[in-house]
């Protein structure tokens, strides 16, 4: 048996894309089952090694792990650092508001301390809002920090994915969802530049489980109601 896949992620409960995981070995929700899946057609286990939003692609950069697998959308700053997979995922994002606020679009937000996640697509988002004041959240538990941060008033918004946000919106009241950008931003695996055995063998599993159905079974376990947006 081959070793295990070492797969670099955060432990945050930011579901359907995962939850947060019950003792740091164990993960839930669409990645960790998408991951398996991948994993299992290239005859590997995976090993979960939980880090900091920050510190992913730097432990890929290292060799501490063998990717990262984490909601990662292939932006250009982070396609300069390692080498993606063809995309497994692709959403858009969201900007959440509190329940009593009026904003609804990019132009309406004008003074607002926005958060995101440091040197995401949803950072690039928050800094098209006219006038606002950009927050940038790092850490093991950034997705929980940034709610928490919104519903204390230490932010007036934040963004993220909408897979994550209007579910969100629609389950808590203290919520709404001010807008959603259409980016069609592609998410991908990371793996060390240069590596393209490990590049190669995840493109050919990625393949192989978008061509036979598999993986949009997984989606649509997940995320029923998104269309999958792999098809041909």
């Amino acid at each position: 048996m081959s070793r295990p896949l070492r797969l670099a992620c955060i432990d945050t409960d930011a579901p359907p894309l995962f939850d947060k995981s019950p003792d740091g070995i164990r993960r839930t929700g669409y990645e960790p089952a998408a991951a398996e899946l991948v994993a299992s057609v290239m005859g590997r286990d995976i090993e979960w090694l939980i880090t900091g939003w920050d510190n992913m692609i730097p432990m890929v950069q290292r060799g501490e792990a063998d990717a990262v697998w984490c909601g990662q959308g292939m932006i250009p700053e982070r396609i300069a650092l390692v080498d993606f997979t063809q995309p497994y995922a692709i959403f858009n994002e969201t900007t959440l508001v509190r329940a009593d606020d009026p904003a609804r679009s990019h132009t309406t937000m004008n003074g607002y301390k926005v958060g995101a996640i440091a040197g995401s697509a949803n950072l690039k988002v928050a800094q098209t809002i006219v006038g606002a004041e950009i927050v940038e959240f790092t850490g093991p538990s950034v997705f929980e920090d940034m709610i928490a941060a919104l519903r204390s008033g230490e932010v007036d918004a934040f963004v993220d994915d909408d897979v994550v946000m209007i579910p969100l919106a629609e389950k808590d009241p203290d919520f709404v969802v001010a807008f959603t950008a259409e980016t069609r931003n592609p998410w991908g695996v990371g793996v060390q530049k240069g590596n393209v055995e490990l590049l190669a063998e995840l493109n050919s599993a990625l393949d192989a489980v978008i061509a036979d159905g598999r993986l949009e079974r997984v989606w649509s376990t997940w995320m029923p109601d998104l269309p999958f947006p792999l098809k041909d």
